[in-house]
């Protein structure tokens, strides 16, 4: 079976266009032609360069907000496909109504929700095998209640970490400007007043007005060269090999390194209760949650202690070998597989470390914030020191 991006008109004249699955072409232009749609073209998804893989991530405030209504109208006892095609056409996120309505045309045409989900290539790995399982089981309003509840939790330990850092960040971004205004635009100021004084000045005024000078006649090229290196970072960054790179570099960092690595195994020990407590099987658990991550370095511990966990080895011990996880959480791990009670937990692993991850994130922002100051304040005096000293000396020669 392949994947084939398809665009067609259904008998009210009106365009779609979806990923679908069939043998060959020929069969899924067949199946579209004999429910009555007029097929426009059919390309292989590869050749299209993953037309719909390639768009923006999902706003998955919005996505939450879809799951809540659908499971509503499931439970109220409406049938899938009349669920979809109700809010298909009223999703104010016009990019998750397309994905939506292509989900709803797979499912008229008699493909699972599940796979109809995984074939428009952007809903989350962990979504899809969600609603496989509550197809499975039967129990699909409960899965879904279950992912929009851990959705929920992620949001806003996400957004309690935002709002922490913002306040640093913004006092970083205004010192910044704060130095390049002296720099470049008081400094030059008093270097052309000092000139026709046509004195020796001080050693730490030369320097300082030799730096805003130079940075003053060369500030276009500083901005484009930041701009083409910022640029280039991006563009490295989203490479692999360089994501594993930068991994490596955050672990080492004093005091954000082991707050970085407790809020990915937060994110590992809900993303794996929450499929658990589904009813997904633990290996498969395992490989849904390394998709889920976003950092490939943890990516390829959690894929390696899935597969030893294939080969009968205990979570506890498989996570253990990986080294990046803490010791308090492999212990929680193995008394929860000893006691039978593993999904909770994790759950419980997930909590204390998101407790963990915010105090220390408070901890460290209450040292950043004087540290900030003291910089700030250091810079500024030296700036004053370093213009007002020629008028002191000066003044001194003229007493």
């Amino acid at each position: 079976m392949a994947e084939y991006v398809l665009k067609y008109a259904d008998g009210r004249g009106q365009l779609h266009q979806q990923v679908a699955v069939a043998g060959t072409e020929k069969e899924l232009r067949e199946r579209y032609s004999s429910q009555g749609f007029l097929v426009y073209s059919i390309k292989p998804r590869a050749a299209t360069g993953g037309l719909l893989r390639g768009r923006k991530k999902l706003n998955l405030e919005k996505f939450l907000i879809f799951n809540q209504q659908f499971v509503t109208l499931i439970r109220a006892g409406l049938p899938i496909l009349k669920g979809l095609d109700l809010l298909a056409d009223r999703l104010t996120d016009p990019k998750l109504g397309l994905h939506i309505k292509a989900v709803r045309d797979e499912v008229r045409n008699g493909t699972l929700l599940s796979e109809a989900f995984r074939a428009q290539g952007v809903f989350p790995k962990m979504y899809v095998t969600s609603v496989m399982a509550g197809e499975k089981s039967g129990s699909l309003t409960e899965v879904l209640d279950r992912y929009v509840a851990y959705q929920k939790m992620s949001l806003a330990v996400r957004k309690k970490v935002m709002i922490s850092l913002m306040y640093p960040c913004v006092l970083i971004v205004l010192v910044i400007f704060l130095m390049v205004f002296l720099v470049t635009f008081v400094v030059p100021k008093f270097a052309s007043l000092y000139d026709s004084f046509h004195t020796t000045l001080p050693a730490m005024t030369r320097i300082l007005i030799t730096v805003g000078t130079a940075a003053q006649s060369s500030i276009i090229g500083i901005v484009v060269g930041l701009v083409v290196g910022i640029g280039g970072i991006r563009w490295w960054a989203r490479k692999d090999s360089a994501r594993t790179k930068i991994d490596r570099v955050k672990l080492k960092i004093p005091g954000f390194g082991e707050i970085w690595l407790k809020y990915q195994v937060a994110q590992l020990s809900r993303i794996l209760s929450t499929l658990l407590t589904g009813g997904i099987p633990l290996v498969q658990a395992m490989e849904t949650a390394a998709e889920s991550l976003n950092t490939p370095l943890l990516q390829r511990a959690v894929d390696a202690a899935g597969k030893s966990v294939r080969e009968g080895q205990p979570l506890s011990s498989s996570l253990k070998a990986s080294k990046f996880m803490p010791g308090l959480a492999i212990d929680m791990i193995e008394v929860g597989e000893s006691t039978g009670a593993l999904p909770q937990m994790l759950n419980s692993v997930a909590e204390f470390f998101e407790d963990d991850v915010n105090v220390r994130m408070q901890a460290m922002l209450s040292l950043i914030e004087p540290a900030i100051m003291l910089v700030m304040g250091a810079f500024v005096a030296f700036v004053l020191v370093a213009l007002y000293l020629p008028i002191f000396s000066l003044a001194d020669t003229i007493r």
